[in-house]
């Protein structure tokens, strides 16, 4: 389905393989981040000639994507505020920050089918109001009821964006560019990243959560607005493509789900990211209650991982796809050096000064763009078809990972609190965040083990190669 073919494996908080697309644009020949050719299917609406005020139309879906991003790790800043409160633990802050994926992953499929059924810019501007909407729910939010509603409102809100952009910038730039546009759009997610952590506690600091809540609330809906006056879904005079029903994108998702080799790459997305958005979440309040931090100190600190994926992502498709020509050995290894670097944290924990610290999570967000060869594998395994089936599906597997781990640690949490109290919100000792981020250095290692799993691709779908393997060994 077209809204799904997301530049064959780039897909959310993904830069991949960014040089290449500028070098790529640059000289005129295209390809999309994973290494193939523009689909066809996604492309089909799109200008031979680059249309003007292109970049304006894709600025600003792709401004309420990096807001969607914002939100996901949020609720990491405001952990202690939210405490102080509502008077809830930590196992209530971790479900709160899941309730975003839930509905974020129940919607990631559909959302495709409404974009393409009613268009992009009428379902980025509803899903940009609703995000604000469920911003403003939070901000006056008088009991864990509204904020808990407002959480999985943001988060239905959100699903559209990504693909939103991506639909966007493929009617309105030339099919050379959307390798490029694909990876620019991916990159402004890994900036919303950064946009929860130090920018987001200044603003705390200032305000107050509910404050900042109010106008991160107020400027997504204002951005809804100028989406819904200004963006138009395609040039005038350039037609609009087919768009396939739910009914097929559930036959092809089946299709792929029966695929076994979808299985491992699926599997290893969800443990790595949860171990990720676990990091996010707990990172600034470990820093607060063990290393006496402010919540602005904190949070700077807490940018590390991000800092370092802005180059390593690029940097990780770069390498797998131009000069190894691999993605099961880079995966494996840099799962593995993650592995490494996890255990390296929990046993440090509260011994390292703050600059080690740092350098620490610097390291691990360097070896953590493994995720980003997720998409590649899942597309390269699977029947080229359903290749954007393919990563949508795989990347469930993330969400979920978040989704499913983030409340349960927040228990784990809970679990060792020694009974400490700062202004009404629990302080919890290094032993309650050693168990937490052992658990996450587990899934880690099981990443790793999953990716021994992985068959190597060499960068082409091998799914023929695949499908016909087990016919020739019974011959």
């Amino acid at each position: 389905m077209p809204a799904l073919i997301v530049g064959q494996g780039v897909d959310h908080c993904n830069p991949l393989f960014l040089p290449i697309a500028l070098a790529r644009m640059l000289d005129g020949g295209m390809e999309t981040p994973g290494g193939a050719a523009v689909d066809g299917r996604w492309s089909a609406g799109a200008t031979a000639r680059a249309a003007p005020g292109r970049w304006l139309m894709w600025s600003i879906p792709t401004a309420l994507f990096l807001i969607a991003f914002f939100h996901r790790a949020a609720p990491g800043v405001i952990a202690r505020d939210l405490m102080e409160a509502f008077e809830v633990t930590g196992a209530t802050v971790g479900l709160l920050a899941a309730a975003y994926f839930y509905s974020y992953a129940g919607l990631m499929i559909p959302a495709g089918v409404l974009i393409d059924g009613v268009g992009a810019r009428a379902m980025i501007s509803l899903g940009g109001a609703v995000m604000g909407a469920g911003a403003i729910a939070m901000a006056i939010a008088p009991g864990t009821s509204l904020l808990f509603t407002g959480r999985l409102v943001v988060g239905l809100g959100a699903s559209v964006t990504f693909i939103g952009a991506l639909k966007i910038a493929a009617a309105w730039f030339p099919a050379t560019q959307f390798g490029f546009l694909a990876a620019l759009t991916a990159t402004a997610g890994v900036l919303g990243a950064l946009a929860s952590s130090l920018p987001l506690a200044a603003l705390v600091t200032a305000t107050g959560w509910r404050g900042a809540f109010w106008i991160v609330g107020v400027l997504t809906l204002g951005l809804a607005a100028l989406c819904a006056v200004v963006v138009r879904d395609r040039p005038r005079g350039v037609a609009a493509g087919s768009a396939p029903g739910l009914g097929a994108a559930v036959r092809g998702m089946g299709a792929v789900l029966r695929n076994p080799h979808t299985w491992p790459p699926f599997l290893a997305f969800f443990c790595l990211y949860a171990a990720t958005g676990n990091l996010l979440l707990w990172i600034i309040p470990y820093l607060r209650d063990v290393h006496g931090l402010g919540a602005t100190q904190a949070a700077l600190y807490a940018t590390a991982p991000s800092l370092a994926l802005l180059a390593s992502a690029p940097l990780t498709g770069f390498v797998s796809d131009r000069v190894l020509r691999r993605r099961k050995a880079p995966y494996t290894a840099l799962s593995g050096g993650l592995f490494a670097l996890w255990v390296v944290f929990v046993a440090t924990l509260q011994a390292l000064p703050l600059g080690g610290v740092f350098a620490l999570l610097f390291a691990m967000g360097i070896c953590g763009a493994a995720f980003v060869l997720t998409w590649p594998i899942a597309r390269e395994v699977n029947p080229p078809a359903l290749d954007g089936i393919a990563v949508a599906v795989v990347n469930l597997g993330g969400f979920l990972g978040a989704a499913l781990t983030q409340g349960p640690l927040g228990v784990v949490l809970d679990a060792r609190w020694a009974g400490g109290l700062e202004g009404g919100a629990r302080v919890y000792p290094v032993e309650a965040y050693r168990a937490v981020f052992t658990v996450c250095a587990g899934f880690v290692g099981a990443a790793g083990l999953l990716s021994l799993l992985f068959r190597e691709t060499h960068g082409r779908n091998i799914y023929p190669a695949l499908r016909d393997a087990p016919a020739r060994g019974t011959r």
